[in-house]
């Protein structure tokens, strides 16, 4: 007599293939219009533009990439699907200089193009390195036309070394207006890569953030777009991103007998942003395996996240099968609402002891 394992898998004649075939008849039949939601990533300044180019390169299906500078000679050089040069009166293509209200004031002369843009988007990813002028000038302004659009805005940002001294302050206040404008911020800690990359050299570190936003960047966007083992719906997304403030990145991966275990502990353990994950309001985790996974360890993986939220924190997760990845898991994970030293408070605690500063930088502080 057959087991029904045996009986499901001759039996399961209807694929993801066919599904997918079957998608304009399907929204045919409720009077629905065939549109999959739009999907951007746009790179802001230096940094961002090197993640628009690694990810175009990397190819991200259901997303379309977009860089947007100040510094034309950087701009020709970055892959993207479109790209936009901002502040052309004000910069005359050379840069801000590392100045944030000169990226400020470039994207609010190029408003109209960048509105033209990015205006139709629902989701939009806005990846920038924070501390130097134009990712951190221009990139609140984006986000502002962007929510004005209507789109769900996702930040990913990097935070610069301690070292670096002056950019952290113009970086800690960048991020502080991407809080009040963004639905979420994703944060990346460099001095966090030391960690994970301290032994390379330093260009090729700085690859592994970049590595790592386009990473999660392409895991999330085509387990949204594409036929999965458990697609991620994009309501169940938007639900997670939309006032999730401050978010924490983890990636791990495994090829032992407890791979999945293994992973998901390397992903929750090692965050590239110190935080506390208490209270945490959310996470959204995608994994990926060969032919191999297994429902039981996507099911592990997902019990171990929630253990480390609070009761009521809601977590989704996607799987998708990549024949790569045979005996490997690879576990990515975004947890929101998160505590960390770079985050003071509430968005709408007020910052005395920085309000000079940032009127110094001529960046204004959204009340």
């Amino acid at each position: 007599m057959k087991s029904l394992v045996q009986e499901t898998f001759e039996n399961n004649s209807v694929g993801f293939g066919d599904l997918m075939e079957n998608k304009t008849s399907i929204y045919e039949e409720f009077g629905l219009d065939v549109r999959d939601a739009r999907i951007l990533v746009v790179g802001a300044g230096g940094a961002g533009n090197n993640c628009i180019t690694r990810l175009t390169n990397m190819g991200v299906k259901g997303a379309q990439t977009v860089a947007i500078n100040t510094d034309a000679k950087h701009l020709s050089i970055t892959n993207a699907d479109y790209r936009l040069l901002i502040g052309k009166e004000i910069t005359k293509g050379l840069g801000a200089g590392g100045y944030p209200t000169v990226g400020k004031n470039a994207a609010e002369e190029s408003e109209k193009e960048l509105k033209k843009q990015i205006g139709n988007a629902d989701m939009i990813y806005l990846v920038t390195g924070l501390g130097g002028g134009t990712g951190t000038g221009s990139s609140p302004v984006i986000a502002r036309i962007a929510k004005e659009a209507g789109a769900i805005v996702i930040g990913c940002v990097t935070m610069p070394f301690k070292i670096e001294g002056a950019r952290i302050a113009k970086a800690e206040d960048g991020l502080y207006q991407l809080r009040q404008i963004c639905d979420t911020v994703i944060v990346v800690e460099n001095d966090r890569l030391l960690k994970i990359a301290g032994d390379l050299p330093l260009q090729q570190a700085f690859g592994v953030a970049d590595n790592l936003i386009s990473t999660v960047i392409k895991g999330v966007t085509e387990t949204i777009s594409q036929p999965s083992l458990v697609n991620l719906d994009y309501a169940d997304v938007k639900t997670i991103m939309h006032s999730g403030g401050v978010a924490s990145v983890g990636f791990g991966e495994s090829n032992t007998k407890n791979r999945a275990e293994e992973a998901v502990t390397k992903a929750m353990v090692n965050p590239l942003l110190e935080v506390s994950y208490a209270g945490g309001t959310g996470a959204l985790v995608h994994i990926t395996g060969g032919e191999d996974l297994k429902l039981d360890e996507v099911n592990l993986i997902g019990e171990h996240v929630s253990r480390e939220l609070d009761a009521d924190a809601q977590v989704i997760w996607g799987a998708r099968v990549d024949p790569a990845f045979n005996n490997k898991i690879r576990v990515i994970t975004i947890v929101t609402g998160v505590k960390s030293p770079y985050i003071l408070g509430p968005v709408d605690e007020q910052r005395p002891q920085k309000k000079d500063f940032a009127q110094e930088l001529g960046i204004k502080l959204y009340q």
